[in-house]
């Protein structure tokens, strides 16, 4: 163990891995501040749980726009640097908003200024999540790739200990610390993380790279079509007509031959500025190339749509379990813990027993594994659990664990096949590409939950018709399996 942990340190440094475990380790211990965040819009604010919802929803969007993100980090050096400073850039955003928070109490109890900075503090979040995959696949892609698998199982690790200990401590801190602590505390992971960044040294990019950038997505994105054919014959006219330029100034005289550096450093700041927009263009391009292919975007489709046709009752069953079953803080954290869990078993199953069959069928019995969660959801609001001596504690932890450990076996086949497609150049573009589909369609079921449980009525103390709704999911379970078609019909988690 120590000798691997010596040979992965003298591959990629150990300031590196430092950054990456803390980048990764911090967005799990989210569920630290933001189990505070949904007690402070329950309790202080007093929204309704479509409210709640309602607020979750737009302040979790900019995770929807991750490519975004990627194209900037990807084109657009930064003092000829294209992670750190977007690292460094990423922390400053999700710090701020957490210190304004903890030091100013009307920007934490009224709802615009609060939904204006927790959506910036998420646009941090998603951008260094977005960067710090890109550090990493540049990190393996050539001499160090023997190590991709070790480098990848450090972050996911990092993540889940993070998720255990922000959600063990979130539920104490709530009992023992005030509102603003919390958020100031959290605050001073951001703070070290800042700090970190400080310690890794980044290769500057040149512009040889970014040509190598425009050749490499022109390539992918081309295939034969003539575009990359095109751009070399206007370079070859344009070095052409240069070159007779030069000859028939060397004729001339020497009186052309003499250039200003003014005039040099305006048309070296005009070239750098175009090809930045040239390399924008062409990532571009490539993402839209690389959506269209039918094996990224089958998958995708029915993983949105899977997404968009289940309301999402997570808020909703959240007040019901603090305001009607009266479990608490710290029990609840324990639950997201139990998640955690249960999100590292299915990872395993998955990996040891399910990665090699046919993703139609994985995708199907995943379907009707939520589905028999949702019912424990209907046991847990019909109170026939009392009638069986089963406690509503027992139901609430069971049904975090499995739930988890179900929804693992959708994501990690499009994860990896996501990792499987990422072209050199644009890393950080198209690895966060699936993950914006997820969470845009996350966001979509969000809405349509928020939706659901206002027009059935449903508010803190009122919850007569949440059976209605939880059997309204029930039933939307089921719709994404009829889209099943636009799986490959032999893909696999290995393959398509």
């Amino acid at each position: 163990m120590i000798g691997w942990a010596r040979e992965i340190g003298r591959a990629f440094g150990a300031s590196f891995i430092w950054l990456v475990c803390l980048i990764y380790f911090t967005q799990g211990f989210r569920s630290f501040v933001w189990t505070a965040v949904s007690y402070q819009l329950k309790d202080e604010l007093k929204l309704s749980p479509s409210a709640s919802q309602f607020v979750f929803s737009i302040a979790f969007f900019p995770w929807s726009i991750k490519p975004l993100y990627g194209i900037l980090s990807d084109c657009i050096p930064i003092r000829n640097r294209r992670r750190i400073p977007y690292i460094v850039i990423a922390t400053v955003l999700s710090l701020l908003p957490w210190l304004f928070l903890g030091l100013n109490v009307s920007l934490r109890t009224f709802t615009l200024p609060l939904i204006v900075l927790l959506t910036l503090q998420n646009i941090g979040s998603a951008m260094a999540d977005v960067v710090v995959d890109a550090m990493i696949a540049e990190a393996v892609r050539l001499e160090r790739a023997a190590f991709a698998g070790d480098l990848q199982s450090i972050s996911w690790f990092s993540m889940a200990f993070g998720g255990v200990c922000g959600s063990l401590l979130g539920g104490y801190a709530l009992k023992t610390l005030p509102i603003d602590a919390i958020f100031l505390a959290f605050a001073m992971l951001s703070f070290l993380q800042l700090f970190s960044c400080g310690f890794v040294e980044e290769a500057p990019v040149s512009t040889k790279e970014l040509d190598e950038v425009d050749v490499s997505t022109s390539s992918h994105l081309a295939n034969g079509n003539g575009n990359t054919e095109y751009d070399d014959n206007v370079s070859v006219d344009k070095s052409s007509t240069a070159s007779i330029r030069r000859r028939k100034s060397q004729k001339k005289g020497k009186k052309r031959t003499v250039i200003s550096s003014e005039s040099r450093s305006k048309g070296n700041n005009v070239s750098l500025v175009v090809q930045w927009f040239r390399s924008l263009k062409m990532a571009t391009y490539c993402l839209f190339d690389a959506f269209r292919q039918p094996m990224i975007l089958r998958p995708m489709a029915w993983f949105f749509v899977a997404h968009v046709t289940m309301p999402n009752l997570s808020t909703v069953m959240f007040y019901y379990q603090t305001e009607f079953l009266n479990l608490d803080a710290s029990f609840l954290g324990t639950t997201r813990v139990v998640g955690w869990l249960g999100l590292m078993l299915g990872t395993f199953i998955y990996n040891r027993y399910l990665k090699k069959k046919k993703l139609r069928r994985i995708l199907m019995w995943a379907q009707v594994g939520l589905a028999a969660m949702t019912l424990l959801d209907v046991v847990l609001v019909s109170r026939m659990n009392i009638a069986y001596g089963v406690s509503d504690k027992v139901m609430v932890l069971w049904g975090s664990a499995l739930a988890d450990a179900i929804n693992q076996f959708k994501f990690m086949p499009f994860l990896i096949l996501s990792g499987q497609l990422c072209p050199p150049g644009i890393e950080g573009t198209l690895f966060a590409l699936f993950m914006s589909i997820n969470n845009f369609g996350s966001t979509v079921g969000s809405f349509v939950g928020a939706g659901l449980a206002s027009a059935l009525n449903i508010s803190s103390g009122s919850f007569d018709n949440l059976l209605l709704g939880i059997f309204i999911q029930f039933a939307c379970i089921f719709i994404p399996v009829v889209f099943l078609f636009l799986i490959p019909k032999e893909a696999t988690g290995l393959s398509t």
